[in-house]
């Protein structure tokens, strides 16, 4: 069988978020998880109607288990690559106007954001999304949920699977998401809201 998708390189060494992620969780949730989605993916789609769909389409139109396997690859790779170990901390230009626009504020926003991550019953993904009427939006969702599936553009997500923060955190989620504040890289967001307008 071709493999179709494959796993990216990581922008920085694994040891490179440390402290606030180790090389451990990411030896697992990058290199065991996510090659999981992957791998599943590839041999799901073989011979389907998706085989020749990037992965964004496949995201937007597949159901059960092809779904799944996608979105979790698609969410994982977005998740990852908007993570630096020397981030800009804050959004500057358009994105933090549009921010103050819908939130009030940055702090209102890291709230609303980190709240969404807490709150979600069992395991999924917090985002910031550009909606169809051009607005930001902080939403949740459970499992391998994507905004793109409701015409929304994601930004920016958290992942609040367990496997994401366990080893390093425990059972702490919101210590977890007030950590990952350290990582996420405003660049890379700013980029991806100024590729929406």
């Amino acid at each position: 069988m071709a493999m179709k998708f494959e796993l990216p390189a990581l922008p920085y060494a694994l040891n490179a978020l440390e402290p606030t992620m180790s090389a451990r969780t990411l030896e697992f949730h990058w290199g065991k998880h996510e090659a999981a989605y992957i791998n599943n993916l590839n041999a799901l789609i073989e011979g389907t109607p998706l085989e020749n769909d990037t992965l964004e389409e496949i995201v937007r139109k597949a159901d059960g288990a092809i779904f799944n396997n996608a979105a979790q690859a698609w969410n994982h790779i977005f998740f990852f690559f908007q993570l630096a170990p020397n981030a800009q901390h804050e959004p500057g230009g358009l994105l933090r106007a549009a921010i103050d626009r819908d939130f009030g504020s940055f702090e209102a926003f890291r709230e609303a954001f980190s709240k969404a991550g807490a709150t979600l019953f069992g395991s999924g993904w917090a985002w910031l999304s550009v909606d169809a009427d051009g607005r930001l939006a902080v939403t949740q969702g459970p499992n391998a949920q994507n905004p793109m599936r409701n015409g929304a553009i994601p930004l920016l997500t958290a992942d609040v699977w367990e496997h994401a923060y366990y080893l390093d955190y425990q059972n702490r989620r919101p210590d977890y998401l007030a950590a990952f504040w350290n990582l996420v890289d405003w660049k890379v967001i700013e980029k991806r809201y100024e590729d929406t307008l």
